[in-house]
């Protein structure tokens, strides 16, 4: 006796293609920086009238623009890396430079990661570099290893507080950080603007806007005849204390909980305003360093670190935000981006001295280089070979009948 047996299997989804290391990110971020130096490139050749005058001439002698153009290329993007890794004086330069942009950037970042927009980094380094500078000129007699870390602490509190206040108004009132920010950054320029005026920064016996000098006990110990000095050690260490908080404590957790979905981090029980705070807090006391890294730190010609004044700070906290973009509000990425923004703020005075070139270049291309990263949809359609194949997956249902 024979029976037939019909057996019909069940359509089965195709196997999930296995998830590796992706090269595509990589690829994209290089893209991003060889199209900005070449944007740049292209603006320096425009804003040169002698490069440009040979262009009138193009079809009859091409050679002539073409040769003007390389060669005013060359000579400033070589003396952009003579600047910045020429030499072991211009690497440590770029390490010094990038100091107080990785400790800025990280207050940024950090701020990025629960969800707020720290636009304040420039107010808090401020009122680092005034808390700081204070404590160093005005105590004296104590030795270097107290005198640098209670100059640290109090610019450490007077960023903490700044960026607290933001917090605090976020959390309490809903003003919203931006706001808020850019207006405590005007506040503490007004701040200093005033305090150099008077007895407490302003240097005995000179009327303009400048501090005492810094006593040599509150300067940052430094190699030899070089600018690598304890700030950057010290930013270092920031960045992987930041990455230990984020990743291996139950309040960095809570901090990246209220970045991702604030309204599920408060139904499972975070204090979304407590979090806010606190994040605001840690990311200005970052910012407050960052100052405190720009008053202390030597100068390769004098040894002893640049008096306050009222422009000393510069942009390092608008500056900050493009590398926490950068860096993808990552430490590690963080510190990679400062190394590169700073390589770009030691060798642009070179580039600037020896091939006559705009000031503003070098924030062209940081900007440059911010923009197309940020826009990676735009590089891979310029660039084609950067966009990803989409992969076909069939799964063909299959009937076996067995007799």
């Amino acid at each position: 006796m024979t029976a037939d047996t019909t057996t019909e299997q069940v359509p089965t989804a195709a196997p999930a293609p296995r998830r590796g290391w992706s090269w595509m990110p990589i690829a994209v971020t290089a893209a991003s920086f060889v199209l900005a130096f070449i944007v740049g490139a292209i603006v320096m050749v425009l804003a040169d009238p002698d490069v440009v005058s040979k262009y009138s001439y193009f079809f009859s002698r091409p050679a002539d623009a073409l040769s003007a153009s390389w060669d005013k290329v060359a000579t400033a993007y070589g003396a952009l890396l003579r600047g910045s890794v020429g030499s072991w004086v211009a690497i440590t330069e770029t390490t010094a430079q990038a100091a107080p942009l990785i400790f800025a950037g990280l207050g940024v970042g950090l701020a990025f990661r629960a969800g707020l927009f720290n636009i304040g980094a420039q107010g808090q380094a401020i009122m680092g570099s005034i808390l700081g500078a204070w404590v160093g000129f005005s105590i004296q007699g104590l030795p270097l290893v107290l005198h640098i870390p209670l100059a640290l602490l109090l610019a450490m509190l007077g960023g903490a507080a700044w960026g607290g206040i933001a917090g605090f108004l976020r959390a309490k009132t809903g003003a919203h950080e931006v706001i808020t920010t850019i207006m405590l950054n005007n506040i503490a320029a007004l701040v200093l603007s005033y305090l150099l005026t008077t007895t407490i920064l302003q240097q005995p016996g000179r009327r303009d806007p400048i501090s005492p000098v810094i006593e040599w006990s509150a300067t940052f110990p430094r190699l030899a005849d070089t600018r690598l000095h304890l700030g950057f050690l010290l930013a270092l260490l920031a960045a992987a204390g930041v990455w230990w908080l984020l990743e291996r404590t139950t309040l960095g957790f809570r901090i990246r909980a209220v970045g991702l979905n604030p309204h599920a981090a408060a139904t499972a029980g975070m204090s979304v305003d407590r979090i806010t705070i606190v994040s605001m807090a840690i990311a200005g006391a970052l910012g407050g360093l960052a100052g405190a890294q720009i008053v202390m730190a030597p100068t390769l010609l004098t040894s002893f670190p640049p008096q306050l004044s009222l422009g000393i700070v510069g942009t390092v906290g608008f500056d900050a935000i493009t590398v926490a973009l950068l860096g993808r509000s990552r430490p590690f990425g963080i510190v990679l981006a400062g190394l590169l923004f700073g390589a770009l703020k030691a060798g642009g005075l070179t580039m600037q001295a020896q091939a006559q070139t705009p000031s503003d270049l070098t924030s062209l291309i940081q900007a440059l280089i911010v923009l197309f990263v940020a826009a990676p949809a735009f590089v891979k359609w310029l660039i084609p070979f950067l966009r990803e194949r989409r992969r076909r997956s069939a799964t063909p249902q299959r009937k076996a009948v067995t007799a």
